[in-house]
């Protein structure tokens, strides 16, 4: 084989490996990166409430809102799994509900959480990711974001201190709450 010939060969090798290359960016770009838009959501919760079985005196409850279509769930749901670490074995329940009408299913690491049917009022909640935490008497102590930003994790959470409060045995009453963030549309589109 000469040599131009050889070099002919070695270019179109390049240039077709650094295509594919570029093919795999942008499909990959278009599949799982989506830009962070800041968005401002009003989380009030006047009409949220457990359901029956869960209502009442009891351990403190924290329930998970989320949207299995979401990509901001991402974030919460490892920052999530490290609170049912820590928080389970100090007497929280954690429970789960996702959006109706969507499919899917929690990952791995908390698929030990309990699922639970849309409870009264859940109809209202603006937005996902979102969390409910009722104290140890059955009151709603907190329902809004688990933080504030693009991501979540125990440095920014408003989880963890509400959580020590409660265990604390102090009152919380934080349940309207205005935060920026990565959140999902919960109602549906009219």
């Amino acid at each position: 084989m000469s040599v131009p010939r050889k070099n002919l060969l070695i270019t179109a090798f390049a240039l077709c490996w650094l295509s594919a290359l570029l093919a795999a960016l942008w499909w990959y770009q278009n599949r799982y990166i989506r830009p962070f838009e800041l968005r401002s959501e009003l989380f009030s919760a006047a009409e949220l409430a457990l359901p029956a079985e869960l209502a009442g005196p009891g351990p403190i409850r924290l329930v998970h809102f989320w949207d299995p279509a979401c990509p901001c769930n991402v974030g919460n749901q490892q920052h999530l799994a490290e609170l049912v670490a820590h928080y389970a074995a100090l007497g929280v329940s954690f429970h789960a509900v996702q959006k109706p009408g969507t499919k899917g299913q929690l990952p791995e690491l908390l698929s030990n959480i309990p699922v639970l049917a849309l409870p009264p009022g859940a109809g209202q909640i603006p937005a996902s990711p979102a969390v409910a935490i009722w104290d140890q008497q059955g009151r709603l102590a907190y329902f809004g974001p688990y933080s504030e930003g693009a991501t979540c994790n125990a440095s920014n959470s408003f989880i963890e201190p509400v959580l020590q409060a409660l265990l604390d045995g102090r009152p919380v009453n934080a349940t309207q709450t205005l935060a920026s963030g990565c959140f999902c549309d919960w109602r549906p589109a009219n």
